[in-house]
């Protein structure tokens, strides 16, 4: 903790709490000093319990994702209300956990809309590597029904995976960027000179366009 509290920057904590984030941690610093201590499941689940938002990211990065319980894992998503901690944890262990598939169906339908984000980036992760059995007519669906007055984080994950189905999915592309234009999700988001906006129809053509570009 004490070398935790060495790597504090006042530069990047300014930064990061515009993000909703509350560390000031370099996180190249932190990767090289998890590199250093490499996995070591107690310590990890020791600088969870302490709440902090460094020491939990540090714990992310050193524990054994496939150790954690399906009931220890909701608890702990629960617990991270801090957005770099829920996407590191949904990320670097959830989406390694034996247990990912039964938690994206769980929290896809909680009522807490960050738990709910958690579940559609899972969603999100199986358009992408594993669409079998997946309902994508029915989650385009859900998407055009409830993503124009989500809360933000549960928006933002809802928009990811409507690019996802265009970008992924040829037969329902068309349906997807129509959704995006008629609900606008993110169309006015700004954007830095190179990077790719995340208004849905944008991102879906920019990505197909590289795909046949390769």
């Amino acid at each position: 903790m004490a070398e935790l509290a060495g790597l504090e920057d006042p530069k990047i904590r300014a930064v990061s709490e515009k993000h909703g984030d509350d560390h000031g941690v370099n996180l190249g610093r932190l990767r090289a000093l998890a590199k250093r201590l490499k996995t070591q499941q107690e310590l990890a689940g020791r600088l969870w319990e302490t709440d902090d938002t460094a020491a939990r990211l540090l714990a992310i990065l050193i524990c054994r994702p496939k150790a954690f319980g399906r009931q220890e894992l909701d608890v702990m998503l629960r617990e991270a209300r801090v957005p770099k901690v829920h996407d590191w944890l949904v990320n670097y262990v959830v989406k390694k956990s034996p247990h990912s598939e039964e938690l994206r169906l769980a929290w896809s339908a909680d009522p807490d809309p960050v738990v709910a984000s958690a579940g559609w980036a899972l969603t999100t992760e199986r358009v992408a590597k594993k669409p079998e059995g997946l309902d994508l007519a029915g989650l385009l669906d859900v998407i055009e029904a409830e993503m124009k007055d989500a809360p933000d984080r549960l928006r933002w994950a809802m928009n990811h995976c409507l690019a996802q189905i265009g970008i992924e999915r040829a037969e329902h592309r068309a349906r997807a960027i129509d959704i995006g234009e008629r609900l606008e999700v993110l169309k006015d988001y700004p954007t830095s000179p190179g990077c790719t906006s995340p208004f849905a129809p944008i991102w879906i053509t920019e990505m197909v366009r590289r795909q046949h570009d390769k």
